[in-house]
């Protein structure tokens, strides 16, 4: 039995949940999200709990049965209390400021970067500070995610986009040998 999977999920007041056929709709005071599960997950509404179970014991099946639990618990934290990730910039004259719908980035590059946010997705920026905002917790870490992969941190001196409180391991660099 998945240890994730057989707890149940508490569904707070304000959100409302709907099934048709293998597709759950979460709707809260935030927005409502979407998730299509396999058709040997059974999921049921019983005393303001969601009840996750599988019909089979195949390895697919069980490895299933925690994942579906875990996509529909994240959709009923995001619609109440939204998911945020954090980033810094770090390095001489990188900065970032919100123009409209676009976040764009000064990286030491030759040009700007322009990044077009998704929808459902808030960007706001204090220069060196980027917040990522959104009921979807994959969306907000693959919009993160990309916005870091613009310049990773470096090695060498730091510089470059980073998680809030990232570790980034520093390298010695280069020693002049004496003769």
């Amino acid at each position: 039995m998945s240890r994730i999977g057989q707890n149940p999920i508490k569904i707070p007041e304000g959100v409302k949940t709907s099934f048709e056929g293998n597709t759950i709709k979460v709707s809260g005071p935030k927005g409502s999200l979407e998730f299509l599960f396999h058709q040997f997950i059974n999921i049921k509404e019983m005393d303001g709990f969601l009840i996750v179970s599988r019909t089979g014991d195949s390895s697919e099946q069980k490895s299933m049965h925690g994942t579906t639990r875990q996509m529909i618990n994240n959709m009923v934290i995001g619609v109440t209390e939204e998911f945020s990730k954090e980033l810094e910039i770090i390095g001489v004259g990188y900065q970032a400021q919100v123009q409209g719908k676009r976040l764009q980035l000064q990286l030491g590059y030759s040009h700007d970067i322009y990044f077009d946010m998704p929808d459902g997705i808030k960007i706001s920026a204090n220069r060196t500070e980027i917040k990522v905002q959104g009921i979807d917790k994959q969306m907000v870490g693959a919009v993160a995610a990309k916005i870091r992969s613009f310049r990773p941190p470096e090695p060498y001196k730091g510089k470059g986009v980073r998680y809030k409180n990232e570790y980034v391991r520093s390298k010695q660099g280069k020693t002049v040998g004496a003769k």
